[in-house]
């Protein structure tokens, strides 16, 4: 084929792969540190778009439990979505009285014993501390989150969110011993098209 037609056709496909590109998801890996420069293990990584998520409902790998074993809340933090029941499977030989009084999430569970499980749905976003009125080491947390961006970072203190759209996002790193309001740090950030890598220090208490 030969003239406008030829160059027309050349055009459109190169129109084409442009959008294909555009299209193509993008990724995030975030490292997060102390302010000693060592790995933060288990820090929260949320991205929220712009506008909030409205691509459905959210569902995270795994079962959304909070077991109670050897005396511990495990996993020690758990990230659910918006709107999660969340089991509380006791695994220990001794009763469990499980309890918070965050601002997201108010409640207590009477005593119960080895093998039971009682739940709790999480309507509202935010942290949610949990005790035991029987034994007041243990310490949990549960993560309400309205996005499908999250993660906890691994032992290196990385977390990578794949599947994104190249745009601006509320980046938010939560842990527990964070000294900053709320535990958390945010910061704006626009992700563009292909691998994106962001580094966040935060001071621990």
């Amino acid at each position: 084929m030969k003239g406008p037609a030829a160059i027309f056709l050349l055009l459109a496909s190169g129109v084409g792969i442009a959008a294909a590109s555009a299209a193509s998801p993008s990724s995030l890996q975030v490292q997060v540190t102390d302010d000693r420069g060592l790995p933060v293990r288990d820090a929260v990584v949320e991205l929220d778009p712009e506008g909030g998520w409205r691509g459905g409902r959210i569902r995270f790998p795994g079962r959304a439990a909070m077991a109670q074993k050897d005396i511990a809340f495990t996993p020690g933090t758990l990230i659910v979505a918006k709107g999660s029941s969340v089991a509380f499977p006791n695994l220990d030989t001794v009763r469990h009285s499980i309890y918070s009084f965050s601002k997201a999430a108010r409640f207590e569970i009477d005593l119960y014993g080895r093998d039971q499980t009682r739940s709790k749905t999480f309507p509202v976003v935010g942290t949610v501390a949990l005790g035991c009125n029987i034994h007041d080491q243990m310490r949990g947390y549960i993560r309400v989150v309205d996005t499908p961006y999250a993660a906890k970072t691994d032992r290196n203190g990385i977390v990578r969110l794949s599947g994104l759209s190249a745009g601006d996002y509320t980046l938010t790193v939560w842990h527990p011993r964070a000294s900053a309001p709320g535990s958390e740090i945010k910061r704006v950030l626009a992700v563009a098209a292909g691998q994106n890598s962001k580094k966040i220090s935060m001071k621990l208490r």
